[in-house]
C-alpha cells in the first residue's frame, strides 16, 4: 500500500531501505503530516493570542520542534533518501521540551500550599519572577486587583502604572527592608472597601529563589478593630486627662486655699502669696528666655505652683509672735525663724502621697530653704551658695523684693528705686548672682505689676470709705 517495491541494504553496518517505490497510500501520508502540522500550529497561534495565562516563551518554544521536526523531515526527502535527518530533530525536540518543562517548575508554586490558599478564598497570591515577568495569581487577586486580568504571563509588568504603584513598589519596600515581621503594608482597595494586609517574599523553586511572592490577606476585620480601640483608647485618654486635670486643679485650689487660711491669720502681710507668686512667675518666664539655661518646662510650671507654699509654716507659728504689731524680740525672732522647717515638714505631709515627686521635692526646697542665703548667713541650715537649691534661691528674691516694697506693721512701703538698689547690691551676698540678669530684665514688669496692685488697694480704699 506504502510501497509498489522496496530493496533493504546494509552498508559499513547501518541498515536501509533503497529503491523505494511509492505506493498510493504515501501521499496519504504526507498529506496527514500537513494537517497535523498545521493543527499544531493553529492551536499554538491561538493560544499566543487568546491565552492570557499560558506563557508566550512556552508557546513560541513549542514552535521551535514543531517546525524544526517537519523542515528536517522534508529536507532529508530532497538531500538524500540514504539520510534520516528527522531522528536528529527528535533528540533536538527533546533539549527543547526539557527547557519547556523546567520552565513550568517555576508555576508550580509549592502546590500543596497554593491549593489550601486558593480553597480558604481569601487570600490572594501573586508571583513575578526576578526580571519582574508576570508568572501568575488566583482568582482572589484577580478581583481584588482587576488589572491583573490585562497581564499576559512571562511579560514584564513595568509598563503598567497600577502594576507600578502596587506590585512593584511593594517589592521595592520589600528589597529596601521597609516590610519585615514589625514592619507591614496595609492597602485600601480601590473597588471594595476592603483593607488588605500585604506579605512580600521569595519564590522558591526548591531551594533556589527565583522570583517575588506576593500573599494579600483580607485585614479589615482586624484594622477596624485597631481603629476602634485606638479611637477607644484616645477617648479614654482624654477623659482621664481631664479628669486628672481637674483633681490636680483641685489639689492646687486645696493647696492655695491652705497657704491663703495660713495668711489669713496675719492682717499685716496681705497679699503676700498672691504677689510673691507672680513675682517668681516674671523671674521664671525671662529665665526661660536664656539658651544657656535649660530649665524645663516642668520644673517652671512646679516652682510657680508651689510659691504659694513657700510660707505655709507660719501654721506653727503662736499667735501672739505672728501677730506681734511690731518688731520681734530675739527670742520671738527665732520662733518666727522656725516657720521655715516647720513649713517643709507640713508640705511633705500634704504630698507625700502624690505621685509627682518633682512638685513635692520643689515645693518642700521652696519652703524650708526661701530664707537662705548665698553667703550661708540664713536660716534654717545655714547652707550656702549651689547647696542652696535653684528654687529656692529664686524664690528669695521675690519674697524680699515683695517685703520691700510693701507696707509692713512695723514699716512704710519702699519706693522702687530703693528695694531695686538693695536687691543689687545683696547679688553674691544674700542672693544668688546668676540671678541679677534676670531680676534685671524681670524689673520693668515687677514694678508695673506692683504699681497696679497700688492703684487695686488704693481703689478698695476709697470704696470703703
Amino acid at each position: 500500500m506504502f510501497y509498489k517495491n522496496v530493496s533493504f541494504e546494509v552498508e559499513n553496518g547501518v541498515s536501509m531501505l533503497t529503491e523505494k517505490n511509492y505506493g498510493p497510500w504515501h501521499g496519504v501520508l504526507y498529506l496527514w503530516i500537513f494537517v497535523c502540522f498545521f493543527l499544531c500550529l493553529i492551536a499554538l497561534v491561538y493560544s499566543l493570542i487568546k491565552k492570557n495565562d499560558v506563557s508566550h516563551r512556552i508557546i513560541l518554544m513549542l514552535f521551535i520542534p514543531v517546525v524544526t521536526s517537519m523542515l528536517t523531515f522534508f529536507t532529508g526527502r530532497i538531500i538524500s533518501s540514504r539520510i534520516e535527518l528527522a531522528a536528529a530533530s527528535y533528540v533536538f525536540a527533546q533539549f527543547a521540551y526539557l527547557l519547556i518543562v523546567h520552565r513550568l517548575e517555576l508555576y508550580d508554586i509549592n502546590e500543596s500550599a497554593l491549593e489550601s490558599l486558593v480553597q480558604k478564598g481569601d487570600t490572594a497570591f501573586i508571583s513575578l519572577d526576578y526580571r519582574l515577568k508576570y508568572i501568575g495569581s488566583n482568582e482572589t487577586a484577580k478581583k481584588w486587583f482587576p488589572f491583573l486580568k490585562e497581564l499576559h504571563v512571562d511579560k514584564p509588568v513595568k509598563e503598567n502604572p497600577k502594576c507600578q504603584a502596587t506590585i512593584l513598589s511593594w517589592i521595592r519596600d520589600f528589597n529596601e527592608g521597609k516590610i519585615d515581621d514589625e514592619n507591614h503594608i496595609h492597602y485600601h482597595l480601590e473597588n471594595d472597601k476592603r483593607i488588605v494586609h500585604v506579605d512580600v517574599n521569595h519564590l522558591y523553586d526548591g531551594r533556589r529563589k527565583r522570583g517575588y511572592q506576593l500573599f494579600i490577606t483580607d485585614d479589615t476585620a482586624d484594622v477596624k478593630n485597631i481603629e476602634f480601640q485606638e479611637k477607644f483608647n484616645t477617648v479614654l485618654r482624654f477623659e482621664v486627662d481631664q479628669k486628672t486635670a481637674r483633681i490636680m486643679q483641685m489639689n492646687d485650689h486645696l493647696l492655695i486655699s491652705m497657704a491663703t487660711m495660713v495668711e489669713s491669720r496675719d492682717p499685716f502681710t496681705g497679699g503676700h502669696i498672691k504677689r510673691t507668686s507672680e513675682g517668681v512667675k516674671l523671674l521664671i518666664e525671662q529665665m526661660q528666655k536664656d539658651p544657656e539655661l535649660t530649665l524645663s518646662k516642668k520644673f517652671c510650671q512646679c516652682m510657680i505652683k508651689a510659691a504659694p507654699m513657700h510660707d505655709i509654716g507660719k501654721i506653727a507659728v503662736p499667735d501672739a509672735v505672728l501677730l506681734k504689731p511690731g518688731r520681734y524680740e530675739p527670742e520671738e525672732y527665732e520662733i518666727m525663724k522656725s516657720h521655715s522647717a516647720e513649713g517643709a515638714r507640713v508640705v511633705h505631709e500634704i504630698l507625700k502621697d502624690t505621685d509627682d515627686e518633682e512638685f513635692r521635692r520643689i515645693a518642700v526646697n521652696v519652703a524650708h530653704y526661701h530664707h537662705e542665703r548665698w553667703d550661708g548667713k540664713g536660716y534654717p541650715e545655714k547652707i550656702s551658695e549651689h547647696d542652696i537649691p535653684l528654687e529656692a534661691r529664686i524664690m528669695a528674691v521675690a519674697d524680699v523684693y515683695d517685703a520691700l516694697v510693701s507696707k509692713r506693721v512695723y514699716k512704710e512701703k519702699m519706693p522702687f528705686e530703693k528695694a531695686d538698689a538693695i536687691i543689687l547690691d545683696g547679688m553674691g551676698t544674700q542672693f544668688d548672682p546668676s540671678l541679677e540678669k534676670y531680676y534685671i530684665a524681670a524689673r520693668p514688669a515687677l514694678e508695673a505689676y506692683y504699681r497696679s496692685q497700688l492703684n487695686e488697694d488704693a481703689t478698695q480704699t476709697g470704696e470703703q470709705g
